[in-house]
């Protein structure tokens, strides 16, 4: 297929398609914008509802999704000559231009970068890599691009899906009927597939887990040793928001006398880690080098991964699956660039989260299943206390399921006060 063909055939198919607005703000900027998220989260259809909101003619966007086996087949010249295909087309330079899973395409840095110098253009990129498009991009776009994380559906864009979006102030029976859609999230999924197509969800994930084994890791990474990497995916799912070490999972394979190398499991993990499936949580250390070198903790891109391969009980699970949605929220502000994110741990005491911007300690955050002060457990509460006092921090947060209200607590002298928020509260408004 010519390239011209394409582009026309590709709007015709934006056209087609039923987009659900999503609570993601992009920039407008001739800088450019990546937008970065795990796959199949709706990275394509933010960008598809940002072209219907914005009313974007055809002749003034270009949209190429390079893992399309149109694209593929092409040699790399044909793939990057868009603008020049455009402007044959439409007689006209674009304003717009969106660049669909960029990774696929070899060489991307430079010809991202050479469009975004003309300062001609709005350059949209996605990509299922948080290196590719996060911690890397700094060097090889030479700071001119901005990233943008797009996640799973939040609890709030679920709470629209269902025309459920509260109106304040609440009533005690709309704040039960929110926390009834709360539980129902928490049991399963964000991802629009599940909840838009009502594709069968364990279907969806046993796909979705062999869609990231062999086309984002295996295919990207050459990755060999496919039981290895099934089973430190399945450790890392049933060990969600806890504390994960690799050392234990290669002892396992050991113990089966499954031959791989622990420096290979450390790299798959990163693979994981590097395509959002999930990512680890390093202990905070005025040390970097401590920090990077510590046992962190595991999170999930999106819970329905352990709701429906694992099977988790709300009962017994519930402190875990608000702990992993509270760091999806955080993480995406790391994403952004807005904070760094760690946990903190020190003889026997634990807090979840401890959040810095810039050289400064920003906030210290617990997340607890309790509907009243009694139900926290003291030695929770003593944890955020000494980390206070060793983080130089005083802005506490606890977030419960149902408490909500401050406290001042004194331990060994020190008196703190602990602001108590509910998860569903905190979720209709992060930026608290």
């Amino acid at each position: 297929m010519e390239i011209e063909r394409y582009l026309v055939e590709k709007k015709e198919e934006i056209r087609g398609f039923e987009v659900k607005k999503r609570l993601v703000k992009f920039p407008v900027t001739k800088f450019g914008t990546a937008v970065i998220g795990p796959r199949r989260s709706g990275k394509s259809f933010s960008l598809f509802s940002l072209i219907k909101d914005k009313k974007i003619k055809d002749e003034d966007y270009i949209f190429v999704n390079y893992e399309d086996d149109e694209i593929k087949t092409l040699e790399r010249t044909k793939k990057i000559r868009v603008v020049d295909a455009h402007i044959e087309l439409y007689r006209k330079p674009p304003r717009y231009i969106f660049l669909d899973e960029i990774h696929a395409l070899e060489r991307w840095q430079s010809f991202v970068y050479s469009l975004i110098e003309k300062k001609k253009y709005y350059v949209f990129i996605t990509g299922s890599s948080s290196k590719l498009l996060s911690k890397e991009i700094a060097t090889q776009l030479r700071g001119r691009i901005i990233s943008v994380p797009v996640f799973p559906f939040s609890f709030k864009e679920y709470l629209s899906l269902k025309e459920a979006v509260p109106s304040f102030p609440l009533s005690s029976s709309a704040i039960s009927n929110l926390k009834g859609f709360l539980r129902e999230y928490l049991l399963s999924t964000g991802f629009p597939p599940v909840i838009i197509d009502k594709m069968n969800p364990k279907v969806f994930f046993k796909d979705y887990v062999n869609l990231v084994i062999f086309r984002d890791i295996v295919e990207r990474f050459r990755v060999k040793n496919i039981y290895a990497l099934k089973f430190l995916i399945n450790r890392i799912i049933s060990s969600f928001s806890a504390k994960f070490s690799v050392n234990k999972v290669f002892n396992e394979l050991k113990a089966r006398n499954i031959k791989v190398g622990k420096a290979m499991l450390y790299d798959y993990a990163d693979h994981l880690d590097d395509v959002m499936f999930s990512f680890f949580l390093k202990k905070f250390y005025f040390s970097e080098k401590k920090s990077a070198l510590s046992v962190p903790k595991a999170y999930l891109c999106d819970l329905g991964l352990a709701n429906y391969l694992i099977g988790t009980k709300f009962s017994e699970d519930i402190g875990r699956a608000m702990e992993n949605i509270v760091s999806i929220e955080l993480k995406k502000k790391e994403l952004g660039g807005e904070i760094d994110l760690f946990y903190w741990e020190s003889h026997n005491c634990e807090v979840d989260f401890v959040v810095k911007e810039g050289l400064r300690i920003k906030q210290l955050i617990q997340v607890t299943y309790a509907s009243s002060i009694d139900e926290i457990e003291k030695r929770e509460l003593r944890a955020l206390l000494k980390a206070s006092k060793e983080l130089n921090c005083k802005n506490l947060l606890c977030i419960t399921w149902d408490y909500e209200g401050i406290e001042s607590l004194k331990s060994r002298g020190l008196e703190r006060k602990i602001r108590f928020v509910p998860l569903w509260k905190w979720l209709l408004s992060p930026s608290d």
